[in-house]
């Protein structure tokens, strides 16, 4: 955490309300970004105070982006990523690792908040090869989301689907797996989907995410290990299978799990 970090406040864009905390913005200072505000680092930091691990699991889900992107580019041999809830820009964003692996993939990232749209051209940067762009719209609209991605990628050809720490946020199960199944269907065979979700099995965790969620900011709501496999359904999921963030493919020397075992990830394959 960067909790007591001196340093200067850039007044905030005018559309941008920092009265309330901000899950992306409290995001970014567990990252240790620079994207974030008084409100943010308040309740990021009453939010650790009850439930530490959370420092860690920002961190770790970041490592697993960059490793399962590198799959997807390298292995898998993808060359085209739809990243929706994507966030802050921080180090090691998605369409760095893939170009790094394969400089003419292509990248659609998505978000409906107006804090990511103003960071957007810090996105919107790419290879020659390649291509990036931003589309502005909601993870409860699955077609507005394919309709626009289609115009940066081509929907005919695999697709890499990647939805981290974002399927919490719709609070009805069944909606988000009829989400997933959606965008799923809307890609090609061979597309993948990349998935990280926090579990409800800790429960300090339950209490800091409940007190979080009272808070004003967009809920988030933790679930059951098996529910979060289950997005996977219908896939041949990738070895080794649904695990915690650190064991999916961990990097040679990579310490072993800490907090994160409270939150899951896997890969699967659309056959």
């Amino acid at each position: 955490m960067t909790a007591g970090r001196s340093r200067p406040e850039r007044p905030a864009p005018p559309e941008i309300d920092i009265s309330v905390p901000h899950s992306a913005r409290i995001w970014n200072y567990w990252l240790g970004g620079k994207d974030h505000y008084p409100v943010d680092r308040a309740a990021g930091d009453a939010y650790a105070a009850v439930f530490p691990g959370i420092v860690s699991i920002a961190r770790a889900q970041r490592y697993f982006l960059a490793r399962a992107v590198r799959y997807l580019a390298g292995e898998a041999g993808i060359r085209q990523f739809l990243d929706v809830g994507t966030g802050l820009p921080t180090r090691d964003n998605t369409h760095e690792v893939a170009q790094r692996a394969a400089p003419d993939a292509r990248i659609v990232y998505v978000d409906n908040d107006p804090l990511v749209l103003t960071h957007a051209r810090a996105l919107l940067t790419s290879t020659p090869e390649g291509a990036t762009s931003y589309v502005d719209a909601d993870l409860r609209d699955p077609g507005r989301i394919l309709d626009a991605a289609s115009k940066t990628l081509d929907l005919g050809e695999p697709v890499a689907l990647i939805l981290l720490g974002v399927l919490g946020h719709l609070p009805d199960y069944d909606e988000a797996r009829a989400i997933v199944r959606h965008l799923m269907d809307g890609l090609a065979p061979g597309s993948h989907l990349a998935l990280a979700d926090s579990t409800d099995t800790d429960e300090a965790f339950k209490q800091a995410q409940r007190r979080y969620n009272e808070g004003g900011s967009v809920p988030y709501h933790l679930r059951g290990r098996d529910q979060i496999a289950a997005f996977l359904d219908g896939m041949e999921t990738v070895p080794p299978g649904v695990v915690v963030l650190s064991r999916w493919r961990p990097d040679l020397g990579a310490p072993g799990p800490v907090a994160e075992e409270h939150e899951v990830c896997g890969v699967g394959r659309k056959t």
